[in-house]
């Protein structure tokens, strides 16, 4: 880390000398010094920038605020760690703050300073600053022959990633995610697809592909005596067709599955300004023994407004919520408020992003009971998922899948 450059802003002299002996200390030898916002980006402007800046929030002269704000303008510091002891709303605006400036906000260490919780942020830093560096394997974004190719030689393979029932430890449904597995460049995520997917106007034969294989697989489920409900990811732009619901039946009559072991879900960012055919085709779904889900719950404006609106039977709590639970109490909070609001709607809850024992437990003891995340399993493909499901009908170690189930 001998290239890294950190700049420590903190009107306290002994826990600026904390931060300056913990960086030396993690290999960090170019450090720079200030005690207010000035005379940080006086010494940046002579130094250069900052990869990191550790930055206190309230000081005289120049705030951290206003230090912030002109160091982005002056493209001076890259990513920021937090060490105040204001409280967590305030800080949590300034992360809020951080994020819409662009900068790469590395974590909170909050006072008095945790020499351990430093080095796991610089840490972090070196990851991120890999993971940017590494060549990647999709160098250019696909052509339309290409997708025209993988979805023609099914190459799109549909994933399963379970829902978990906190109070029995059961499998509770399963989301369908798409997968390329591309001849040339591997198994390809969403993100290095969905948008040319999306651009190129083929979001509907994915969609139709990934429909087909949950089907069947869940056909096959049914043949073997087992029953597992899958949700499917419905762009809100398929909403408009008028004929979705009636291409729906025609699958469920095809594969003899029950429209009951169906739930789709839809963002509720995307629900904004829906028009009447998105709404009657919402209701039919509904009627037709389909569950609804509200995706990412919380990450957009009018959610409370939406869910009362429109007939979902299901909210999906985003996953910026459960992250960083044991730091930020508000969320806890939140947490707690969308429990009580979705026993209150006799509607179901599922909390996305699990990715840690004491989360699943923190989130069992507040009255959560569905769960979905990596502390329970990756999505997996077809043959996995139904290993998965064997293995919690019986008494055997389920390591193969996730971590130790909950305590």
């Amino acid at each position: 880390m001998t290239d890294l450059r950190v700049l420590v802003l903190e009107d306290h002299p002994f826990q600026k000398a904390l931060a300056v002996i913990a960086l030396l200390k993690a290999g960090v030898t170019n450090v720079i010094e200030a005690s207010e916002g000035e005379e940080a980006l006086r010494k940046l402007r002579v130094f250069g920038c900052a990869d990191i800046v550790i930055c206190d929030l309230r000081m005289p002269g120049m705030d951290g605020l206003a230090f912030l704000r002109e160091a982005f303008d002056g493209r001076l510091v890259g990513s920021v760690i937090l060490s105040s002891d204001a409280d967590a709303s305030l800080r949590q605006g300034v992360i809020s703050m951080i994020d819409c400036l662009g900068l790469t906000f590395l974590g909170d260490l909050g006072k008095p300073f945790n020499l351990d919780r430093l080095r796991l942020l610089i840490n972090r830093y070196e990851s991120l600053r890999n993971s940017k560096s590494s060549p990647s394997n999709l160098d250019t974004i696909p052509q339309i022959e290409d997708v025209q190719r993988g979805l023609d030689n099914g190459e799109f393979i549909a994933y399963y990633q379970p829902k978990i029932d906190l109070r029995t430890q059961k499998i509770a449904g399963a989301e369908v995610l798409a997968r390329w597995n591309h001849p040339e460049r591997g198994l390809l995520s969403p993100g290095e697809f969905l948008p040319a997917v999306e651009s190129f106007e083929l979001l509907d034969r994915l969609f139709w592909n990934m429909f087909e294989q949950g089907l069947n697989f869940q056909k096959k489920l049914n043949l073997d005596g087992d029953t597992l409900e899958l949700a499917f990811n419905l762009d809100a732009s398929q909403l408009h067709s008028k004929q979705l619901p009636d291409i729906l039946r025609d699958f469920l009559n095809s594969y003899e599955v029950s429209a009951s072991g169906l739930i789709f879900e839809v963002t509720e960012v995307g629900m904004l300004e829906a028009p009447t055919n998105s709404l009657e085709n919402l209701a039919r779904l509904r009627m037709m023994g389909c569950g609804l889900a509200m995706d990412d719950f919380g990450a957009g404006y009018s959610s409370l407004a939406r869910l009362c609106e429109l007939p979902f039977n299901q909210i999906k709590l985003d996953n910026t919520f459960i992250r960083n639970l044991e730091h930020r109490p508000q969320n806890r909070a939140i947490i707690r408020s969308v429990i009580a609001l979705a026993k209150e709607m006799d509607i179901s809850l599922v909390v996305e992003g699990v990715e840690k024992l004491e989360q699943a437990n923190d989130l069992r003891r507040m009255g959560g009971t569905l769960a979905q995340g990596y502390f329970f399993s990756r999505p997996v493909p077809e043959a996995d998922m139904r290993k998965f499901i064997k293995s919690l009908d019986l008494p055997v170690a389920r390591d193969q899948f996730s971590s130790p189930w909950i305590s």
